[in-house]
């Protein structure tokens, strides 16, 4: 009698969960990261470091556009014009710290400069000028547009890793959320057993089988476990909410995660899929190609560069110019050497302490720079082996705790059964169900460490998002 009133609530019970179960709607890994990737405000933001770059690109190459300059003065005074002065230049910068120019200037007024004095139709000039110590192999514009270039690489590089660590984050907070509710199921189907097991001591205490205060213990039971239950809902709830930070919809706003969202069970497959780590091998991984590596690379580039101009620094600015003058554009054969507009400019410090200080502080940023990327790789390689030394680890760990909650459970059945041919008791019951809950609550915690260091893993090898 007793055993039939304890499986008849048993099967009501489990037919209940079933059906809670049929009616969950799941928000999958690989579906939910994909939301953080394309809408998180802080992914986007971590392309406006691509967009710097670009732009500083582009600012970098505007040192090499052609100039257009006009300069017009004008003095009258007491219906005299002193002078009436127009110039107008067209300049194009290249390369190697030389600019083609072509200037147009028309002089004229009572009190004008002679040296100012040109043809009545103007004067056109058509010439160059070049540095020939200072800026002839390396410039400020040269060094900055191929600063800008490298910086762009770099900013790729930086992307990556912004985005990596922010779906890391968001992966970590996915897992805090399944082990939450995980712990949630635990206690409801361990409180919907002992209220069940209650239910039958009840009644077989009601018919004179068992000894009356069983159901005393069989009740501080169920008050247990609805306790517990309830410190875990809590829990469920502040991990759901740290999630909900992660939500986000295309036009930057929030999402709030409904009552009946819930997170996927079993990620076993999932991560490894969604994260791109399936099969990672670390003697084929290539370290250098690490976005971390990539940026420090970069960066001593930059730095070179860096260097070299302060090195030109301590060259003398040798500044020459030649320019054929003519009244007559349209003729060419006009433009020749024997009218000429020609100059020279020198300069050098007598003893150039600006400029040695300056290169040692470049070679000093430089010599810091490459001990970082020497040490950040050591660093990278040994985490990385830290990383799967954990996962083989905890793979081991998990299979033991999935066996001894088997084995747990084989005693709780077995000790029921006992206890149905009175040879056994509900306190020897009880402590077999918290021996069982306790190796199912470390089996949740051994699997939520797994998945977190996958996510770590995912982290460490800082994949590219664009594989995601």
């Amino acid at each position: 009698m007793r055993k039939a009133i304890i499986i008849l609530a048993f099967l009501c019970c489990v037919s209940g969960l079933q059906a809670q179960v049929d009616s969950l709607q799941i928000l999958s890994f690989s579906e939910y990261i994909s939301l953080v990737k394309q809408n998180h405000p802080v992914a986007k933001q971590a392309n406006l470091i691509l967009e710097t770059g670009d732009a500083k690109l582009l600012k970098a190459r505007g040192g090499f556009d052609p100039k257009v300059e006009v300069d017009f003065d004008q003095k009258v005074f007491k219906e005299t014009e002193y002078y009436d002065l127009l110039n107008a230049t067209f300049k194009i910068p290249t390369w190697y710290g030389i600019d083609l120019k072509a200037q147009f200037e028309e002089n004229e007024g009572y009190y004008l400069n002679p040296q100012k004095t040109v043809p009545e139709n103007g004067l056109y000039t058509a010439g160059i000028s070049a540095s020939l110590g200072q800026g002839l192999w390396i410039n400020e514009r040269m060094a900055t547009l191929k600063q800008a270039k490298v910086y762009q690489q770099q900013a790729r590089a930086d992307l990556d890793l912004a985005v990596n660590a922010i779906l890391h984050d968001a992966a970590v907070a996915y897992f805090d959320w399944l082990q939450a509710y995980k712990k949630v199921l635990l206690y409801e189907r361990s409180l919907e057993n002992t209220i069940v097991r209650f239910r039958g001591i009840k009644q077989s205490a009601l018919l004179g089988d068992i000894p009356l205060i069983d159901t005393t213990e069989a009740k501080i039971s169920v008050q247990s476990r609805a306790l517990s239950l309830k410190e875990v809902e809590l829990e469920y709830v502040q991990k759901k909410l740290e999630l909900a930070n992660y939500l986000w919809l295309g036009n930057n706003i929030p999402v709030e995660l409904q009552d009946d969202v819930f997170p996927q069970d079993d990620l076993a497959f999932v991560i490894d899929e969604t994260l791109d780590i399936t099969g990672f091998d670390l003697a084929d991984f290539q370290i250098n190609e690490h976005p971390k590596m990539r940026s420090l690379a970069y960066k001593v580039k930059g730095l070179e560069i860096e260097k070299r101009l302060k090195a030109n620094k301590l060259l003398p600015v040798i500044d020459v110019n030649y320019n054929f003058i003519s009244s007559e554009p349209e003729n060419l054969d006009s433009f020749y050497t024997q009218n000429y507009k020609a100059g020279l400019h020198f300069k050098m410090p007598l003893f150039l302490r600006k400029e040695r200080g300056d290169l040692e502080l470049a070679k000093l940023k430089l010599q810091d720079t490459e001990l970082d990327l020497t040490n950040s790789r050591l660093q990278l390689q040994n985490k990385i082996k830290a990383v799967n030394t954990e996962l083989f680890t905890l793979q081991e760990q998990n299979a033991m705790a999935e066996e001894l909650v088997t084995n747990y459970a084989t005693m709780l059945n077995a000790e029921e059964r006992k206890y149905q041919v009175g040879e056994s008791s509900i306190f020897l019951i009880n402590s077999r169900e918290l021996k069982l809950i306790d190796s199912q609550l470390k089996q949740i915690e051994l699997t939520y460490k797994l998945y977190k260091a996958k996510a770590k893993l995912f982290k460490t090898i800082a994949n590219n998002p664009d594989n995601i």
